[in-house]
């Protein structure tokens, strides 16, 4: 999977859990959390349709390694295989 199509399913994700958000403005270096307005439970949410959509589960221990889009983007692609695209 490239990482357009994982980074659209991942925006596609937090417009469901955020609907009030303006994503299309959304920078992929910055936090998530400075720059929409996403509370714990979101985090949760976000979490749980990471292994809704791609089939990964994300341990606690690595919560720490998604503060930003970039970073689920490249998560997700190490956790499926999808390295490079």
């Amino acid at each position: 999977m490239k990482p357009e199509v994982i980074r659209g399913d991942v925006v596609a994700l937090l417009r469901r859990i955020a609907p009030e958000a303006d994503l299309d403005a959304l920078r992929g270096d910055r936090a998530l959390r400075a720059q929409i307005d996403i509370d714990s439970m979101d985090s949760l949410n976000i979490l749980a349709g990471l292994a809704e959509v791609f089939g990964i589960a994300v341990p606690e221990t690595d919560y720490g390694r998604l503060q930003t889009l970039d970073d689920i983007v490249a998560y997700v692609a190490e956790r499926t295989g999808s390295g490079g695209g």
